[in-house]
């Protein structure tokens, strides 16, 4: 167990039966008043977000996750397929379960978190910045790398990616899978 003084960004706390990742905390402090904890939370197994307050040094109760490496193997009816790249066991995960499916290519690296109290996955993720290869574009225009204007571009996984105009087909890119956002070109 553990007070509101140990929340952190990134814990999972176990709350009314569900658990939340927190994104965002503080503190508020009055003068006469106790101080009083405040945390956004967003949903692990159901992908709601929620505010919740707590008077300071109140308990509470985090779960203790393991992050592992896994491999992308193939998507079918029961979900995306994952090998543990240590001890070769599979798994499915469901689409809610994923983060950025849309970058999503055969042999891709994913990291799944795993509640250690039940065993089973809660959720996994991309790593941050992925390079992927730009399947169809639009011709750029020589002279045009002097502003920020933006074209879409097709990559391999059949996501959509906003580009610079001087990128051009087969080129390979950086993408933040965060944000879906271009970050740079890979050479």
């Amino acid at each position: 167990m553990a007070t509101t003084s140990d929340i952190s960004r990134g814990m999972i706390l176990k709350l009314d039966g569900s658990l939340y990742s927190v994104v965002e905390f503080g503190e508020n402090k009055t003068a006469r008043a106790a101080a009083k904890v405040w945390a956004k939370l967003k949903g692990v197994d159901n992908k709601r977000s929620i505010e919740k307050t707590w008077n300071s040094g109140e308990t509470i109760f985090p779960v203790r996750v393991e992050k592992k490496t896994f491999q992308f193997l193939y998507k079918d009816d029961t979900g995306y397929n994952l090998m543990n790249n240590e001890t070769f066991e599979q798994i499915a995960l469901a689409e809610e379960m994923m983060d950025a499916p849309q970058f999503l290519k055969d042999g891709s690296e994913v990291f799944v978190f795993i509640n250690t109290e039940t065993d089973q996955p809660i959720g996994a993720e991309l790593p941050e910045k992925i390079v992927v290869q730009i399947t169809y574009c639009e011709p750029g225009v020589k002279g045009d790398t002097a502003t920020r204007a933006l074209k879409a571009a097709t990559v391999e996984t059949g996501a959509t990616v906003m580009v610079p105009l001087f990128v051009e087909d087969g080129e390979m890119i950086r993408v933040n899978t965060k944000t879906g956002d271009y970050v740079e070109r890979v050479k």
